[in-house]
């Protein structure tokens, strides 16, 4: 029997938004006040282009990381730079980063610059006893084949790095193996444990120590943004260019695309953005 107008009445007057009572009406039925609960772009943010380009940087910085890493090998493959001179280098650049990050960072009372340097210590010499082993550890697989497996893990890196944002794909542990074993299928290719103990280094340099410096530093303001932005393009565009031109070219296009275009596209399609939240929400279990 259905209900008549009446009875309709008093249920939109009367009736509640609880499930295991029973009103007299079905399980899929609402009242009229049922969209007042509607809402629209509650948590919506209006962005402005510069800070979006500023903010863009922490890509640009970590692409440019990536490129100056491989530019590194070419120039050990190739011979152009012995990988001692790269290892007194990185050692002497990890020194002055240590000495900036103790400065900017204050004094950690868990740990101590003993432990620091027995952990420094201990990665030394675990990777100079490795080393050997990287020059036969890929033997029998194709040279195209580890490249391509290198290529394949950068991407992971950049894809899955820490950029700052609240993503559920963020993973700062799988963008860092991702790098180091990258680095390890690279270093295979090279003629000595000194060029493997050099490219391993300088891999842990540039994907382990140099993003925790580059965060702290970027907490400092806008201003140290925009400096390690310009600071890890140029370097990564003259190593870059000693090697490949149209290497080089292709990332200062990417470099554009997402420093300015980008932000330029998130602009022009954020007035299309429309969420809507209301009663039938799923619940959010809040602590």
């Amino acid at each position: 029997m259905g209900l008549n107008e009446e009875d309709t009445f008093c249920h939109e007057k009367t009736w509640k938004k609880v499930l295991y009572v029973n009103q007299g009406v079905p399980d899929n039925y609402v009242g009229p006040s049922f969209l007042d609960e509607l809402k629209k772009n509650l948590h919506i943010r209006t962005y402005a282009y510069w800070p979006v380009v500023v903010a863009s940087g922490v890509v640009t910085q970590q692409l440019s990381s990536v490129c100056l890493f491989l530019a590194l090998f070419a120039y050990m493959e190739s011979g152009s730079i012995r990988p001692e001179y790269i290892i007194v280098a990185s050692t002497a650049i990890s020194l002055t980063g240590y000495a900036i990050y103790v400065i900017c960072n204050g004094r950690n009372n868990r740990r101590t610059r003993l432990d620091d340097l027995k952990t420094a210590l201990i990665f030394v010499a675990f990777t100079a006893g490795l080393s050997p082993v990287l020059t036969t550890l890929t033997d029998t697989i194709s040279t195209d084949t580890i490249y391509a497996m290198s290529a394949a893990m950068m991407g992971l890196n950049l894809l899955f790095h820490d950029y700052g944002t609240q993503a559920a794909m963020v993973s700062q542990s799988l963008s860092l193996n991702a790098a180091i074993f990258a680095s390890v299928c690279l270093a295979s290719r090279l003629p000595s444990p000194t060029h493997g103990f050099a490219t391993i280094a300088v891999a842990t340099e540039i994907f382990a120590l140099w993003p925790l410096l580059r965060t702290l530093l970027q907490e400092k303001g806008k201003e140290c943004q925009v400096v390690l932005t310009t600071l890890c393009v140029a370097v990564s565009l003259v190593a870059m260019a000693a090697v490949n031109l149209s290497a080089t070219m292709a990332m200062v296009l990417a470099q554009i695309f997402i420093t300015f275009l980008c932000p330029a596209w998130l602009l022009r399609l954020q007035p299309y953005k429309n969420n809507i939240y209301g009663p039938w929400d799923e619940a959010v279990i809040r602590d």
